[in-house]
């Protein structure tokens, strides 16, 4: 038999034992609250960033109206994302920058927007065949991107990264049809000596992970969000004429290039039911 002193230990041990793990549970449950509380605080500002950038406004000599954005998941769980802007430019300088070059420096400056905008967590890693969007070291590829392809002629070019693997690529994505691009197309303006330029940024067929594991709500709420604020602010940081520098050394003239082909982002696919459009107007100046 037990001693009666070592009964009585035992029996003043068993709720101090369940008190402990109450305690546990306790701050696990207050942790997965600040968390959530700390995730609904970020959606918001993303949510209220969102708005804010897609206002009217000013930069420079370049003015700037809502911008457009078209946003939607089909049966399959790939998603269709589409961001747009137009801009009133001076015809002579609209020439003058419309070469296979500029359009390379265009879609260098996605990327390195992308990183300035994160403040540096994301970094871009730059291969022969890839271009590789990480999470602050090689490791962590969110995204990996087969080399660019370029097509261009006088009046339309175009930039697309396909899809190949990454972190945020479920399996039905992995080597897919999946594609980012930029598609920036001139027509003349109704106002004497200026051009209109359609930028788009659009990517489609992609298969989020996020939709996979959990939910298309929750992808939705969260990475779909925050990719059309940093399109938005890219579309804006166009405007200020901020190109980056080429990463190339020789480029074919346009007419060596292919040949852009079929409708634009915008005017393929379905639309939002109240879409927010953009006008950008740059002054001759």
């Amino acid at each position: 038999m037990l001693d009666p002193a070592q009964q009585l230990s035992d029996h003043a041990d068993r709720p101090r034992t369940r008190r402990n793990i109450l305690n546990d549970f306790l701050f696990i449950l207050a942790m997965l609250a600040a968390i959530a509380a700390f995730v609904v605080f970020a959606l918001v500002l993303v949510d209220l960033g969102t708005r804010l950038i897609s206002r009217p406004c000013k930069v420079g000599s370049v003015h700037i109206s809502s911008l457009a954005d078209s946003t939607h998941i089909d049966t399959r769980g790939a998603v269709r994302s589409l961001q747009a802007a137009d801009m009133q430019i001076n015809s002579q300088t609209l020439e003058a920058i419309w070469t296979p070059m500029n359009l390379e420096r265009l879609a260098h400056t996605y990327w390195r927007f992308l990183t300035r905008c994160t403040l540096g967590l994301i970094q871009i890693k730059f291969t022969d065949n890839e271009r590789l969007v990480v999470f602050l070291c090689r490791p962590f590829v969110l995204l990996a991107f087969r080399k660019p392809e370029f097509k261009m002629d006088e009046l339309r070019g175009i930039v697309r990264w396909r899809i190949e693997r990454g972190l945020l690529v479920a399996a039905l994505g992995i080597d897919g049809d999946g594609y980012l691009e930029i598609d920036v197309a001139r027509k003349p303006s109704e106002k004497s000596g200026m051009s209109t330029l359609h930028v788009d940024v659009e990517i489609a067929n992609y298969f989020p992970q996020i939709a996979a594991l959990i939910a298309q709500w929750f992808y939705a709420a969260t990475q779909s969000k925050i990719h059309v604020l940093v399109c938005y602010a890219f579309l804006r940081s166009i405007a200020r004429g901020d190109l980056a520098q080429s990463t190339s050394a020789r480029f074919a003239p346009i007419e060596q290039l292919p040949t852009p082909s079929g409708p634009r982002p915008r005017d393929s696919g379905a639309h939002p039911k109240n879409p927010r459009r953009s006008n950008v107007f740059v002054s001759s100046s």
